[in-house]
């Protein structure tokens, strides 16, 4: 049976699902200024949590007629894609790094994008009607009167659909309990979602009602504002831009698996958001919902909650708890920042820890080392009373930008 949640010491709103000696004081200090605001109607902190902007990573914030730009992060719509094949293990080719490079071309990373938009958009139907209704929601975005220069944003945007990014997004392989091959993979909304979110929270923090606050960064639109109004809109679109992105990327993945593995076939995908808003009901109330590092656990609802590099992740399904406001962690969660991880490793630490895994061992990505993160396998534990898992994931390929 789990401990948790419990409280938050000296908050009234907060439950968590984590213990508070474990938590870094600067996340603990925004956690209080979260669970304080007048807005705030409840706080619940999952088992990943760590510090981040104005508001923690792995936090589900419910507030009454109000939204936090930084209760939702500036990676809108960031999430995870997960697909079980027909393969085994057994039916994978002997060079996974041959495999690698493969997926790596028709799959920018990093700093990388397409010349034009991806050609995998053109091979598919039904993603070449959504990228068409992406462009077409490009024109009303919001944030275009308020940016000075909004022009070369399109281009980056339309080039960037089908592009992983950096830091902690990922593509894996892997292998579940059953030996069966699945894909997974992790990225957002790119550089469109961050200077959407970027906009927005300048807008936010100039706004009268904002002022005074403890941290500037947690300022927040009221309902029935024409800037309220206008995040949201920006909002939505971003959400479904990081959707599409996902689902390019898978697209083009399966593509080469498809030309490289004889009579492959792939399973609907599992999918979910971990840094987004949503209106949901709780305690009678329409709530304004921000899962910032957490993806929703309904009850019967798939999810994917990955680990660090190399070691692997989990699919879960929700176990509807409404205490945690229907939530789950999104990951294993960072342990120490990425500044501390390359002082303190290096890429004699980064392959002893990724032994036996196709992926990148180089100094660009010690940062990302699994010793960085907290022990996924705890993380799960913590969550039982949220999630039940539905198979364990070995890691045997991964990339990283």
């Amino acid at each position: 049976m789990s401990i948790y949640p419990v409280s938050l010491s000296g908050t009234v709103n907060t439950l968590m699902w984590a213990d508070e000696t474990g938590i870094e004081e600067p996340a603990i200090r925004q956690l209080r200024n979260v669970s304080a605001l007048p807005w705030t109607h409840g706080l619940r902190v999952m088992p990943d949590v760590h510090y981040g902007k104005g508001a923690t990573v792995g936090s589900v914030i419910a507030m009454h007629q109000a939204v936090a730009p930084a209760a939702v992060g500036v990676d809108i719509g960031c999430g995870m894609t997960a697909v079980r094949t027909n393969l085994g293990s057994d039916r994978l080719p002997d060079d996974l790094g041959r495999l690698r490079r493969t997926i790596e071309r028709g799959v920018p990373v990093g700093n990388g994008a397409h010349k034009d938009h991806s050609p995998t958009i053109d091979r598919h139907g039904r993603l070449k009607r959504r990228f068409k209704e992406m462009r077409e929601g490009f024109e009303s975005l919001q944030a275009r009167r308020l940016a000075r220069s909004f022009g070369r944003l399109e281009t980056k945007a339309v080039n960037q659909i089908g592009t992983l990014g950096g830091g902690n997004h990922f593509i894996e392989l892997c292998a579940g309990d059953d030996d069966r091959i699945w894909v997974t993979l992790h990225s957002g909304s790119r550089g469109i979602g961050n200077r959407l979110a970027q906009e927005h929270m300048e807008v936010a923090q100039s706004l009268t009602h904002n002022k005074g606050l403890v941290d500037r960064d947690l300022a927040v639109f009221l309902s029935h504002t024409p800037q309220m109004e206008a995040y949201l809109h920006d909002l939505w679109w971003a959400q479904s831009y990081a959707l599409l992105n996902r689902d390019v990327m898978l697209a083009s993945i399966c593509d080469d698996l498809s030309r490289h593995i004889p009579r492959i076939a792939f399973e609907d995908p599992i999918r979910c958001h971990h840094n987004y808003v949503a209106v949901e009901t709780y305690d009678d109330l329409e709530l304004i919902i921000t899962r910032k590092g957490a993806i929703r656990a309904g009850k019967g609802d798939l999810g994917v909650i990955p680990g660090s590099m190399g070691t692997g992740s989990y699919i879960v399904r929700g176990l509807g708890n409404p205490a945690s406001y229907e939530s789950a962690s999104h990951g294993a969660g960072r342990r120490m920042s990425r500044s501390q991880a390359k002082q303190r490793f290096t890429t004699e630490d980064l392959a002893e820890q990724t032994r036996g895994i196709e992926c990148r061992k180089d100094p660009g990505v010690i940062d990302e080392i699994p010793a960085a993160y907290k022990d996924i396998n705890e993380v799960i534990r913590a969550q039982s009373d949220l999630v039940e898992v539905v198979a364990r994931l070995r890691t045997l390929l991964c990339i990283k930008g």
